[in-house]
């Protein structure tokens, strides 16, 4: 018999797999101790793709049980939230069936996670927002939100900003990601030198390579060295070497 998609059987399915081990090992990957990016944030032991299996197994979860894992203490749950969401996004915005009315509530149930701190490590931010926010956007919305997720105090909104545009990247389109690239140059933290960084080799990658060195030459003197070296990653070893001898 199929087993109902609840947030409770979600997370039961989950407890199942779970690894204390696993757990341990996760909470000191992800810096869950005291004043570090992850303070807090408390890991069953369920890796990633165990988690993905299981969201697939339950991805005709409503949004009430989206909301139920999303504000859950545990990571897994939210992850596995985000999964669903994910696919839930997917499903409404088809082109051939697409539901703009859907699409545009997805949007804003995820936006409202992102600005209730449910959203809140790295790779729940980098499994979702260019899947449910940047698609949104990319449909022909105003971007205006990003930049205000940019200015947010919080790193998690800063880097929901920013890997949103990946979604604008992979459909050839460089000119948000480069906007809030420069907007962000003095962010103080590391992991939003990494995603920048990230972003902006994707850039040069996917979109043009001339566009990612004209935005370089303007600022590589003013990037942090993470940002810079992730930026320069597949540039020729000639091209490195200049790039960070500017700084």
């Amino acid at each position: 018999m199929t087993t109902p998609a609840t947030a409770e059987a979600v997370k039961n399915a989950l407890a199942e797999i779970a690894d204390t081990e696993d757990a341990e090992f996760l909470q000191r990957f992800f810096k869950t101790g005291p004043g570090q990016y992850g303070e807090g944030d408390v890991f069953i032991g369920v890796r990633v793709p165990q988690t993905r299996a299981v969201a697939k197994r339950f991805a005709s979860l409503d949004l009430e049980g989206i909301r139920a894992l999303l504000d859950s203490e545990v990571h897994e749950h939210r992850l596995a939230g985000l999964i669903i969401l994910n696919r839930m996004f997917e499903l409404a915005s088809r082109s051939a069936t697409g539901d703009p009315a859907r699409t545009e509530h997805i949007a804003g149930f995820y936006l409202d996670a992102v600005r209730r701190g449910r959203v809140n490590n790295w790779d729940l931010v980098d499994s979702s927002a260019e899947f449910v926010l940047g698609e949104y956007l990319w449909l022909g919305r105003p971007r205006d939100v990003l930049f205000e997720l940019a200015r947010s105090d919080s790193l998690w909104e800063r880097r929901v900003a920013v890997l949103s545009t990946f979604a604008f990247i992979k459909h050839g389109d460089a000119s948000t990601t480069l906007e809030l690239a420069e907007l962000l140059l003095d962010d103080s933290e590391d992991l939003m030198h990494k995603a920048i960084g990230w972003m902006l080799r994707e850039v040069g990658k996917r979109v043009d390579r001339a566009e990612l060195l004209q935005f370089l030459d303007a600022n590589a003197p003013r990037m942090p060295r993470t940002m810079l070296s992730y930026a320069t990653e597949h540039l020729t070893p000639e091209q490195r070497v200049d790039y960070r001898s500017r700084r």
